[in-house]
């Protein structure tokens, strides 16, 4: 009878801990260079951390139109999606890439995420960045940290970024900038197109 009792008291403790417990054991959403994340990790990890059925292998479109080999994780949720892009696309393994694009709520290592302003960006690498102008599609790429916080990523990875502007027309920032000249995040004019985060890149 008082084990009986025992047990019932505790067993709403126990539900509450269960919780918790379980969100301990299951992966997050924040991308570390480390664990399954890690250069040598391969598909097979993947699969062990997420389970098979949210993971899949197909080919993504590369920047420059070829179809490139990944696994995808939740290929079916655009918040969850994720692709990691081997160097071994036969056995599926050593990370090359890994890609946060679309609607992707995923963190990348040091707190970036998608959305995240020219302002946001700055307070993380602890200074002003560099990037080309705009392209066609009104997107500028990061092309140097200039040294700060962000040039170093823990666990010997980089980040990439893009960002793209929908305040000008294509044609109005292509008279304003060059696609291949370096600006500095800090400039006006480069402010004042106020673009964000679209894509992150974080490769070995």
């Amino acid at each position: 009878m008082r084990k009986a009792w025992i047990s019932a008291a505790l067993a709403p403790a126990l539900v509450l801990l269960a919780g918790p417990l379980w969100a301990l054991r299951a992966p997050s959403t924040v991308v570390a260079c480390s664990g399954f994340f890690a250069k040598d990790s391969s598909h097979l990890e993947l699969v062990t951390a997420f389970n098979s059925k949210n993971i899949t292998f197909a080919d993504v479109e590369a920047a420059d139109g070829t179809k490139v080999p990944a696994s995808i994780l939740f290929p079916n949720d655009p918040k969850r999606r994720l692709e990691v892009w081997w160097s071994d696309r036969t056995h599926r393994s050593d990370i090359h890439l890994i890609v946060i694009g679309g609607k992707s709520t995923w963190t990348a290592p040091d707190g970036l995420r998608l959305g995240q302003t020219l302002e946001q960006v700055e307070k993380l690498n602890h200074k002003p960045f560099k990037l080309k102008g705009f392209d066609k599609d009104r997107i500028a790429t990061v092309s140097d940290w200039d040294g700060g916080a962000l040039a170093t990523l823990a666990g010997d990875c980089n980040a990439g970024l893009s960002l793209r502007t929908s305040i000008f027309s294509a044609e109005a920032l292509a008279s304003a900038f060059s696609a291949d000249k370096e600006y500095s995040s800090s400039d006006p004019a480069i402010r004042a197109a106020k673009p964000t985060i679209s894509e992150i890149l974080i490769g070995y």
